[in-house]
């Protein structure tokens, strides 16, 4: 099974990825992406998935599972981000 090393990397990997989460939420409902600042998501988003690389170089499964997942995250939020910042600018 998983040493308590390895579970707590995936416990601490999972509080840090879902913490994404409720910006996702509130974001889509709201469908306001204003208080986003674009340099940020775009430079985080890089960040995780270097992690992401990283992990599978190294074969640590908290740092994959969590990157991943947060980078889907982060690469929704940009989404929504450039969604917004060019549709305003094209409206």
């Amino acid at each position: 099974m998983f040493s308590i090393l390895e579970l707590t990397g995936l416990v601490a990997a999972s509080l840090t990825t879902f913490a994404f989460l409720p910006q996702v939420v509130q974001t889509w409902r709201s469908r306001s992406t204003e208080g986003l600042n674009l340099p940020m998501l775009a430079v985080l988003a890089a960040g995780i998935a270097l992690w992401t690389i990283y992990g599978f170089g190294t074969g640590q499964l908290p740092v994959i599972l969590a990157n991943s997942v947060t980078l889907c995250l982060v690469a929704i939020l940009l989404g929504l981000k450039l969604r917004d910042t060019f549709w305003r600018q094209t409206a």
